[in-house]
């Protein structure tokens, strides 16, 4: 039951992340003012920044380190991603892919940036 919680809670980690993407600019291009808060700004950036730099260091993400100890699995035959989507690809797409989100998170501080303090 823990494991569970715990791959919500990481779901829902993955779900802001990606819900960034796609509210920061369609928010900015509506005037929703709330897109360009400062804190929500620095917390979608840094997650997806802690992503990519974790994912290029080589180290599994510790809630899904965590949840495959709660289940008594080994990081390389469960994790989040493959329980949760089962894509089935080398673990070098998914670092391109985060390093860009980051880098993409980087453009939207700039293009879009937050409000000052």
């Amino acid at each position: 039951m823990l494991a569970d919680l715990l791959l919500v809670v990481h779901f829902c980690i993955a779900g802001f992340i990606t819900a960034g993407f796609l509210l920061i600019p369609l928010g900015a291009a509506a005037g929703w003012r709330w897109v360009r808060r400062r804190r929500l700004r620095l917390a979608h950036a840094g997650a997806i920044v802690f992503v990519a730099l974790e994912s290029l260091a080589g180290i599994a993400c510790p809630l899904t380190v965590w949840e495959a100890m709660l289940r008594g699995d080994t990081v390389g035959e469960t994790g989040f991603v493959g329980r949760l989507l089962y894509w089935d690809f080398p673990a070098e797409v998914f670092t391109v892919l985060y390093v860009v989100l980051a880098l993409l998170a980087i453009v939207f501080w700039r293009l879009i940036p937050p409000q000052a303090r």
